[in-house]
C-alpha cells in the first residue's frame, strides 16, 4: 500500500484544471454529509462496497457514481453500481483477479464479484485541452461535434465536469458516508431538475444520444428537463441520423423498457424527436383507435416491466408500427388486393419505411410478422383451426397483442373472451365452443368424407360453410 501511496506521489503525472462552461453553483466543491443525504449501506450492494473498500486499502480514491447514487437519493432501488477511481485501469486490473479491461475510446475494468459485475472506470480529464494519455490518444470530433476518441485521464473534478447532467455528477464515499458535489447536483435533485453540464448545443453534438437520454431520465425519475437544456433537442434532433444503428436502436429500447414506455413515447413527442426514430407515430396517435391502443399497450408493458415480467423487444415494435401496417393493409384491400397478399405487402412496405429512420434489426421482423399475420386467424373459430392456431409456438405473444387490440377498442371484446376462455378449456369443452354455423338449407358435412356411390355427385364442401373473411372484424 506504501508503494502505490508513493508511485502516485511520485511517478504520476499532474493533470490541469480544465475551463469548460460550469454550473452557476460550481465555484466550491460540496461536501454533504452523511446526516444531510441519508444513504445507507443497507442499499448498496455488497459488492459495490467491497471493490471501493479493496481500492481504498490500496490506496487509490474510490467512489460509487453516477446514476446509483442518484437513484438513492431519490429513494429508487439502482440496478446497477459503478465505481470511478484515480486508479488505471491497469492498476484495478492488478488489484481483482476475477477482472478484465473492456473498450476502445475509453477504457473500463470489469470486476466479478460471485454473479455481480462492478464496472470501475478511471477518473476522465478534459476534451479540449488537447491533452493525451499514456498511450498518445487525444480527444477529437468530427464535422458534426461527435467525439470519435476519448481517452483522457484526469482528476476527479474533471470527471465531474466531462459527465451528461448535474444530477449525474455525484461521489459517494462509503468510507466517510459522505457525497462529493462539484456541479451542484445534489441541489438538482432536490429541486427534480435535470440540468446539462456545460453547454447544451455542445454537448448534444458531442453525443447526440444525450438528447434520448434527457427524455428517458426526466420521464423514469419525473423530472422537468431545465429550460436551457430542452430548448436545442427540436433543432439538434437530426443529429441522431449520425449515431450508428445498433446503438441507436439499444436507446431506444432503454425507453421502451425502462418501465415508463408510454411517458417516454410523449416526452418525444413534445420535443420532436420521434421524427428521427418513429415516424409513423403521428398518424397513430391522431387517430382515436390508434391512440387507445398504443395507450393500452404500453400501460400494459410499463406494468410488466414493473412486475419484472419479460417483455419483447419485437413485440413492442409490433404495438407501435401496428397502426400503419393496418392502415397500408386496408388501403390495398380498398384498391382490389387479396387479404392475405395486401397484409404481406403492408408489412413490408411498413419495415421498409421504417429502416429508413430508426433499423429495428432483423432478428424481430420475424417476431413483429408472425405476430401480425396471425391476427386474422383469431377470427376463424371453426373446425380445426384454433386448436392449430392454438400449438403455434408464436401463440401467446400474438393472443396478448389481439387482447390489447381488444381493450384498445380495435377489437370486438367478445373475441377476446372466446379466445380467454378457449386456450383453458377442456378438450370437450373445446369441442363445445367451436362456432358451427351451417348455411341455411344446406346439411352439416361429416368428418369424414363420404365414398360417392355410382350416379351420384358430391360436391366439394358440401354442407360446409365458408371459412370467415379473414379481414371481416378488424377495423
Amino acid at each position: 500500500m506504501i508503494r502505490n501511496f508513493l508511485h502516485r506521489i511520485f511517478n504520476r503525472t499532474e493533470i490541469s484544471r480544465i475551463s469548460a462552461p460550469r454550473h452557476p453553483a460550481d465555484n466550491l466543491l460540496c461536501i454533504i454529509p452523511h446526516t444531510r443525504h441519508g444513504i445507507t449501506h443497507d442499499h448498496i450492494h455488497s459488492s459495490a462496497l467491497k471493490v471501493t473498500a479493496r481500492l481504498q486499502e490500496a490506496g487509490f480514491a474510490a467512489y460509487i457514481v453516477g446514476g446509483a447514487v442518484r437513484d438513492l437519493l431519490l429513494g429508487l432501488k439502482p440496478k446497477d453500481f459503478d465505481v470511478a477511481t484515480d486508479a488505471t485501469p491497469e492498476e484495478v486490473r492488478g488489484l481483482f483477479r476475477r477482472s478484465r479491461i473492456i473498450g476502445r475510446r475509453f477504457r473500463l475494468v470489469h470486476v466479478i464479484c460471485g454473479i455481480e459485475t462492478i464496472e470501475v472506470s478511471t477518473f476522465r480529464g478534459s476534451t479540449d485541452t488537447g491533452e493525451c494519455d499514456g498511450g498518445g490518444a487525444s480527444s477529437h470530433t468530427d464535422e458534426h461535434g461527435q467525439l470519435t476518441r476519448d481517452n483522457v485521464f484526469g482528476s476527479q473534478e474533471e470527471d465531474a465536469v466531462r459527465r451528461d447532467f448535474t444530477i449525474n455528477a455525484l461521489f459517494y464515499d462509503p468510507a466517510r458516508r459522505e457525497i462529493r458535489d462539484y456541479l451542484g447536483g445534489y441541489e438538482d435533485i432536490q429541486a427534480k431538475c435535470l440540468r446539462m453540464i456545460g453547454d447544451p448545443v455542445s454537448r448534444y453534438r458531442e453525443d447526440p444520444v444525450r438528447m434520448l437520454r434527457a427524455i428517458r431520465f426526466s420521464a423514469k425519475l419525473d423530472i422537468r428537463i431545465e429550460a436551457g437544456t430542452a430548448a436545442p433537442i427540436p433543432v439538434l434532433g437530426e443529429l441522431l441520423q449520425h449515431i450508428p444503428p445498433s446503438r441507436l436502436f439499444d436507446e431506444v429500447l432503454k425507453l421502451l423498457l425502462s418501465g415508463h414506455a408510454l411517458a417516454c413515447i410523449r416526452e418525444l413527442r413534445s420535443h420532436n424527436l420521434h421524427h428521427d426514430l418513429l415516424p409513423m407515430l403521428d398518424a397513430a396517435l391522431a387517430d382515436a383507435s390508434g391512440e387507445r391502443f398504443i395507450v393500452f399497450a404500453l400501460e400494459d408493458t410499463d406494468a410488466r416491466m414493473r412486475e419484472e415480467k419479460p417483455v419483447s423487444p419485437g413485440f413492442l415494435f409490433a404495438i407501435l408500427l401496428w397502426h400503419a401496417v393496418r392502415s397500408e393493409w386496408q388501403a390495398r384491400q380498398t384498391a382490389g388486393e387479396k387479404p392475405a397478399l395486401a397484409l404481406h405487402q403492408a408489412i413490408d412496405r411498413v419495415l421498409a419505411a421504417q429502416r429508413k429512420r430508426l433499423a429495428v434489426p432483423r432478428r424481430y421482423d420475424a417476431v413483429m410478422q408472425e405476430i401480425w399475420i396471425m391476427q386474422p386467424r383469431f377470427l376463424m373459430r371453426s373446425g380445426g383451426k384454433p386448436f392449430r392456431l392454438l400449438e403455434h409456438p408464436r401463440f401467446r405473444a400474438a393472443y396478448d397483442f389481439m387482447r390489447l387490440r381488444c381493450a384498445g377498442g380495435e377489437a370486438d371484446p367478445e373475441l377476446g373472451t372466446w379466445w380467454e376462455i378457449f386456450q383453458h378449456a377442456e378438450p370437450d369443452q373445446r369441442e363445445a365452443m367451436l362456432i358451427r354455423d351451417v348455411v341455411p338449407g344446406k346439411r352439416k358435412r361429416n368428418r369424414g368424407r363420404r365414398k360417392p356411390t355410382a350416379g351420384t355427385v358430391t360436391p366439394e364442401g358440401e354442407g360446409m360453410p365458408p371459412d370467415p373473411d379473414p379481414v371481416a372484424g378488424l377495423p
